[in-house]
């Protein structure tokens, strides 16, 4: 070993031991707020635990968090909720329509447009809907109108979803899409929501973590790669007529006949910002909201434009708009550039400070801009990633609490995270931000099982189990 090599594995050993001490000091300070809940399985902090849920369950969004767990939320605490509840990190509005259910009014932010369409296609389909609307949808499972439907109407690809169906199945996409047109907005709304549900069962992907796992029959196969064979590619007719059906038994279902949705308010106490929550949450009133219920995108690497592209290249996004996205996403990716948060908000130096101030983090961004440096990181935009998610959180944080009337509660669903053999409690640095920043720190709940890590880091540094928590802070 060179005396250089001998040096850096030292600083390496020296900014590890400073991360661990100062992690066991961060932690023994929240001792008293940790409690691991029982009723937090892995289920309800999670989109499994919307499975049996009609309507919550017609799409697979895997980031989402049960319906349950904003209803507990919501009934569980002390306290009426005074007003509004606001989600930032809206995704196909669970947060929105768990509360409505509950007689609450919500707004939701939300910048991914595949999650903008989940939720207006579930507000129009809110309003009444008439037995000829029944007649429709029962029409299109019978009858199949699209199958000799004169006219196509091609969809968009980028990148990464090019040829990701087999051709008969693009050519009966296109022959669906046209036939729809000829039906009201709301019967469109709801055969676009099923396109939109059926598309990883009718093509060559599946999400697979950050990104789409192809299918080797796609023919995309990487040479010395493993074959991968995700089973059976559902014929397009067999998918969509069986989501249709699934659709309309819902319907048939629910408290109030021929209502989409059995909710206490209407369509117009969901109020849907689309955008990014960096933008959009400046510009909301202060103290106007009763409760925060959400969770952010964690800092995992997840890309959210390539696990969602098959969608967003069907709802028509360019491959231009799908790299601006990218970028305006919350910093949870490697590709994510640095923001200026001082442009996007000049209030904002307080909270951009506070991340400045946590000993913690700064001493795990020093240690991952030494990795780097050593050429140990199997990606050089970690540290850049790490530093941008935590400042933009508390930038997010900050405004939640400006937005919050005073006691008001935020309940927020977040992950633990590891990188270059580094577990970072993300739990317990953003609740340290978030009580330099008006917030006091009730609790952080523990779901009792606790999540692995990546292949990679295991691998390199073996497993160490993670926390997964919901936090509970009261505005001062």
């Amino acid at each position: 070993m060179t005396p250089e090599n001998s040096k850096t594995q030292s600083e390496t050993a020296e900014l590890r031991k400073k991360i661990a001490a100062l992690d066991a000091e961060l932690t023994a300070d929240f001792k008293a707020q940790f409690s691991v809940t029982p009723f937090l399985s892995r289920k309800i902090v999670s989109f499994q635990g919307n499975k049996d849920k009609p309507a919550y369950n017609w799409y697979k969004y895997k980031e989402a968090f049960s319906a349950s767990l904003v209803e507990y939320f919501l009934s569980s605490y002390d306290g009426q909720i005074s007003g509004k509840v606001l989600d930032p990190f809206a995704g196909i509005g669970t947060t929105l329509f768990a509360a409505s259910s509950q007689g609450i009014p919500a707004d939701g932010i939300e910048l991914l447009p595949i999650g903008q369409e989940i939720i207006r296609a579930r507000l129009l389909s809110e309003m009444e809907l008439t037995s000829d609307d029944i007649v429709t949808l029962e029409r299109w499972i019978a009858s199949l109108p699209w199958k000799e439907f004169p006219e196509r109407l091609p969809f968009s690809t980028i990148r990464i979803t090019e040829n990701a169906y087999p051709p008969e199945t693009s050519a009966a996409i296109e022959r669906y899409r046209a036939a729809l047109r000829e039906e009201n907005e709301k019967i469109q709304a709801i055969l676009r929501l099923a396109l939109l549900c059926v598309l990883e069962s009718i093509s060559y992907t599946r999400k697979d973590g950050q990104y789409l796992r192809w299918d080797a029959r796609s023919g995309k196969r990487r040479p010395g790669t493993k074959a991968f064979n995700k089973g059976e590619i559902l014929p397009f007719d067999a998918a969509i007529t069986a989501k249709l059906k699934e659709i309309l038994s819902d319907i048939r279902n629910a408290e109030t006949p021929l209502t989409l949705f059995p909710v206490k308010q209407t369509a117009k106490d969901i109020r849907l910002f689309k955008g990014s929550c960096l933008e959009v949450l400046p510009n909301l009133e202060t103290a106007s909201y009763g409760t925060i219920v959400t969770s952010p995108p964690y800092c995992n690497r997840y890309d959210y434009t390539r696990t969602y592209a098959l969608e967003l290249a069907m709802l028509g996004l360019t491959q231009t708009e799908v790299s601006n996205l990218r970028q305006e996403m919350l910093s949870c990716t490697v590709e994510n550039r640095g923001k200026d948060l001082l442009k996007i908000c000049p209030q904002w130096a307080p909270f951009i400070e506070a991340t400045n101030r946590q000993k913690l983090l700064q001493t795990i961004n020093a240690y991952l801009e030494h990795e780097k440096a050593s050429g140990n990181l199997n990606n050089s935009g970690i540290p850049r990633m790490v530093r941008g998610y935590f400042s933009e959180m508390a930038c997010v944080i900050g405004e939640c609490a400006r937005v919050l009337k005073p006691n008001a509660r935020l309940f927020m669903v977040n992950d633990n995270v590891r990188y270059a053999g580094v577990s970072i409690s993300v739990d317990t640095i953003l609740s340290d931000i978030a009580r330099s920043l008006d917030f006091e720190v009730e609790n952080i709940l523990v779901v009792p099982s606790k999540k692995g890590n990546s292949s990679q880091q295991m691998g390199a540094y073996g497993r160490v189990p993670l926390r997964k928590c919901v936090y509970v802070w009261r505005k001062r």
